[in-house]
């Protein structure tokens, strides 16, 4: 099946799945150690990814810590928990048609809306149709007990959201999951930014696990350092 471009180069995105011996790569299974460490004495089972504002990278880091994820051997649950702006079925290439806004306003089976995508142990739940009222969608019982269900069928269930600032979407659902991941774009996220969606984070009392840099500039000789490893 031919991709148009937008869908192709979402695609490109997953460079855990491209290029595993890429420098990237290899931050990202840095990163799922970290998260491994942090959890030693919980059992961390879903982790929620944002970011303070749009375009800092956030669903490019939750699809790559997903794909890694499921390269260690985890039964990986990737959900677009995104209403506003969905783009998992794109990195993935995958259907919309049905997906979390079906099984909450619909009451419809997880396991009939859950997509395997073509990374072993990775299975993907799209946003579905883009609903009027996302933020009471994720903070709905429904939305509750599927969080709870899923972590019983899956290793590890990871969230991609929409940003914390314009929307309330992923404060809601940060009180749900076990751990939060904040992607903060290395010099384009403004400082007085990044502490805005912390406090938000924190007026929730969620699990802040840290945050990830994105698009940090680093010199070729790290590049050959981290490949060379």
């Amino acid at each position: 099946m031919k991709r148009d471009p937008k869908t192709a180069s979402r695609y490109r995105n997953l460079i855990t799945k491209n290029n595993q011996k890429s420098p990237i790569s290899e931050s990202f299974r840095t990163l799922r150690t970290n998260i491994q460490f942090t959890s030693v004495d919980t059992d961390l089972k879903s982790i929620m990814v944002t970011s303070a504002t749009p375009q800092e990278g956030k669903s490019t880091v939750s699809a790559n810590l997903a794909v890694v994820m499921a390269q260690s051997g985890k039964k990986t649950l990737f959900v677009d928990a995104d209403l506003r702006k969905p783009t998992v079925h794109y990195t993935f290439s995958l259907q919309n048609r049905e997906g979390l806004t079906n099984l909450l306003v619909a009451n419809s089976e997880m396991n009939q809306l859950v997509q395997k995508s073509d990374v072993e142990n990775l299975f993907v739940l799209t946003s579905g149709p883009i609903p009027p009222n996302p933020a009471e969608l994720l903070g709905s019982k429904i939305m509750g007990r599927f969080v709870k269900e899923c972590m019983t069928q899956y290793d590890i269930v990871i969230f991609d959201t929409p940003p914390v600032i314009p929307v309330a979407d992923a404060q809601i659902l940060a009180s749900q999951v076990d751990g939060v991941l904040l992607v903060v774009n290395s010099g384009k996220t403004k400082q007085d930014l990044a502490y805005k969606a912390k406090n938000l984070l924190d007026k929730v009392n969620a699990n802040i696990l840290g945050t990830v840099l994105n698009n940090r500039k680093v010199s070729d000789t790290n590049y050959y350092y981290y490949y060379g490893r």
